[in-house]
This record gives C-alpha cells, structure tokens and sequence, in this order.
C-alpha cells in the first residue's frame, strides 16, 4: 500500500467566522487556516500503520564535532509505518505542540493528517519529525 504524510502548521489567528460570514467558508490571504503544510510520500510498500501517544523518539545522528549521539527524546506523539520492504518508520511531534493526528485507511492508501499548534517555537530535525523548543534535546543546542 502507500503511504501520504501531511503536517499542518495551525494558524491561531484563523477565523472560520470571518471566512464564512465574507468568504464562502474559504479562507483567503490575509485569513490563512495553515502557516504551512508539509507532505511526504513514502516510498517502500507500507503494511501497517500505528499510532502511538506518549511515546520516546530516538534521535540519533552525527554532532558537529564528528561524534556520534543517540538521544531519547520523551513526551512524543508518534505514528509507526510499517512496510515490507524498509526499515520502521516514525513520523510525529512532542505532545506538547501536536492539536490532532489522524490515520486513514483507504482502498489502497494510508494517509496520516497530523496538526501542529503554533504557539510554541519547535525544531524539524529530519522530516516528519516536530520537537517542542522546550523538550529538544539540550546537549544538541550550540
């Protein structure tokens, strides 16, 4: 099956009313629902796709100094994506900032909506993955 990953940016200053009473319910560039969206598309043959709410994302890498860190990352909403033919695949953000996810089964397709709050600054490390300021990893701030 296929997998589509969105990540909406919610606008906090978006007024459905506004959009409706002026608008025809549409939202319009001074009245924006989305500060920005995000997709990807992943590309192995997903089998199974799984939700999980307070959950630790491992985030590994290389620092500038050439070391390696792997560090646990707490408070996590995470969505598993399983596939066939790839490594498990996690997509998610901190608890704190997430509004909604949602996964969706259809036909032949996943689709994955998650929506993030926008009053906190975060970090995007690597793709589909969103960290509260305030829980990124402090050893990794410079």
């Amino acid at each position: 099956m296929t997998c589509t990953i969105h990540t909406y940016l919610l606008n906090d200053l978006y007024s459905q009313e506004l959009a409706d009473s002026q608008h025809n319910g549409e939202q319009t560039p001074d009245n924006k629902k989305y500060g920005w969206e995000d997709e990807l598309r992943v590309s192995s043959s997903v089998l199974e796709v799984i939700p999980l709410k307070d959950s630790s994302y491992l985030l590994a890498g290389i620092s500038a100094d050439g070391k390696d860190f792997s560090i646990e990352v707490p408070n996590m909403r995470l969505i598993k994506i399983i596939s066939s033919d790839a490594p498990d695949l996690y997509v998610g953000a901190s608890e704190s900032i997430i509004s909604e996810a949602r996964v969706d089964k259809h036909n032949n397709q996943w689709t994955i909506e998650i929506y993030i709050k926008d009053f906190e600054p975060m970090a995007n490390p690597i793709p589909g993955i969103y960290i509260a300021s305030k829980e990124f990893p402090k050893e990794l701030v410079f």
